[in-house]
């Protein structure tokens, strides 16, 4: 009778074991087959492994069918770009990653590109339009001047992808015109690739050989211009602002001479540029004990409220003050940038010899940028600085400067979605441990640990098997 007794418990308990283990291995076969985006958390700090509502949106409205060429050797994928790609092909079900081995497939690349493609690169292909997409388009490097080495400060995998598709996919890509003819400065380095970035397509015009900017212009920008323009051209443009067209205009105080006529385009909607050059007299407002290097109040808009959320500053050097009388019948004016209430205008320009007030000197606060929605649907957004856009401004601003130029030029052409995608910051720390501290945790977490459990099961048992015994 013991027997019997014993032996049914100890059944009852192997049963109860076999049963628990077949409904984990059963979960874990399942978990396996889910969407690695169903099973994995992003927890970096810079959500490296997510991607953001702007990829979404495009990526959701696709119509036809894109493919992701992934050129890497066996073995030698990269971890995060891995996983990116995997969150695309989740994404839309006309997202297709297919693998190239360079060493299976040599000449793979010479249809897309002359160019060396290093591992990891990328070619994004819909039709007959593709986009090539190098490694080092990818990973932004910073040079460490104590080791002269360069390593990947930031992954931009997700901006780069994400463009690549839009491009390949759009028929039609917006039309940038540019200026020129009053000395306009080329546009800085790192603007221009993000213009590029954008698929937005750029090319010079000038006033002067046209009646009117042309139909095709989706915005009309107008970049640090050295001299005035002419009163006919300014005619012009206000005409194409009155009829629905875009313009942005980034313009600084000048050494010499001003830009009276340039400057009427504000004033039909009650702006006044000042003369001089704005100084703050409030230190968290000026950067590194420059009073003309201001740090403006970023004011809630479409296009500065990304910049908001993320505490970003944006820095703008040598700028006219603008003042916003609140009065016109012709459109709508939003000050985008202002500065503190103890600010004002330097009327000596780049004479000035003090930072301190003087007699003459214009009293702020002062618009630093503006963006103007005329009764006709058209938009003129304005930078008050000539600098603003230059690359060691932009790079004090932590890209920023950039970013509020780009996010004002795609909400102008009616890209929304375009809003910029912002590389991540690779700056986390690992975990460093020696071989013989990783060599003892294998050891705990497959030996030890689970043998202890078992350990513990078989007590669980014994003790059991006992009772009933003394029982019977």
């Amino acid at each position: 009778m013991k027997n019997n007794l014993a032996l049914r418990g100890g059944s009852y308990s192997l049963v109860i074991t076999a049963v628990v283990l077949a409904i984990l291995i059963v979960f874990n076969l399942f978990v396996s087959v889910l969407p690695s985006t169903w099973t994995k958390l992003d927890i970096s700090s810079s959500q490296l492994y997510s991607v953001t509502s702007n990829t979404k949106v495009v990526v959701n409205n696709l119509e036809q069918d894109v493919t992701i060429y992934w050129i890497v050797q066996a073995d030698k994928e990269d971890d995060i770009l891995e996983n990116l790609l995997a969150k695309y092909e989740s994404l839309s079900d006309h997202i297709t990653v297919v693998k190239k081995n360079p060493d299976t497939y040599p000449t793979f690349t010479e249809q897309y590109t002359d160019e060396d493609v290093p591992n990891n690169s990328l070619i994004v292909e819909c039709g007959d339009r593709s986009r090539y997409i190098s490694n080092s388009d990818i990973y932004e490097y910073e040079i460490d001047y104590y080791t002269y080495q360069a390593y990947a400060e930031s992954f931009d995998g997700e901006g780069a992808i994400t463009s690549a598709i839009d491009y390949v996919v759009s028929e039609d890509l917006p039309q940038l015109y540019l200026l020129e003819g009053h000395g306009e400065g080329d546009l800085p380095e790192t603007f221009a690739d993000q213009i590029e970035k954008a698929n937005m397509e750029t090319q010079s015009f000038s006033l002067l050989t046209v009646e009117a900017v042309p139909d095709e212009a989706d915005c009309v920008l107008i970049y640090a211009p050295a001299s005035d323009i002419s009163t006919d051209e300014a005619e012009k443009l206000a005409d194409y602002v009155a009829g629905g067209g875009k313009l942005m205009v980034v313009s600084g105080p000048l050494e010499d001479g001003g830009l009276t006529n340039l400057n009427t385009l504000l004033e039909r909607y009650g702006v006044t540029v000042n003369e001089g050059i704005v100084v703050e007299n409030d230190s968290d407002h000026f950067f590194y004990g420059y009073p003309y290097l201001l740090l403006p109040e970023i004011n809630s808009a479409d296009i500065t409220d990304s910049l908001i959320a993320e505490k970003y500053n944006v820095l703008m050097s040598v700028a006219a003050g603008l003042t916003v009388s609140g009065e016109s019948s012709a459109g709508t004016v939003t000050a985008l940038l202002t500065t503190s209430d103890s600010a004002f205008s330097k009327t000596a320009g780049y004479n000035l010899t003090t930072y301190e007030k003087e007699e003459g000197d214009i009293d702020g606060p002062f618009a630093l940028a503006v963006s103007i929605e005329d009764d006709s649907g058209g938009s003129l957004i304005w930078f008050s600085s000539s600098d603003f856009l230059e690359e060691q401004v932009n790079a004090y601003s932590s890209g920023a400067n950039c970013d509020l130029a780009m996010n004002a030029l795609s909400a102008m052409i009616g890209e929304s979605e375009a809003i910029t995608i912002r590389s991540k910051s690779l700056n986390y720390n690992y975990l460093t441990i020696s071989d013989s501290t990783s060599s003892l945790l294998k050891v705990l977490m497959v030996g030890v640990i689970p043998l202890a459990f078992l350990g513990v099961g078989v007590c669980v048992v014994l003790q059991k098997r006992r009772r009933q015994n003394e029982s019977v």
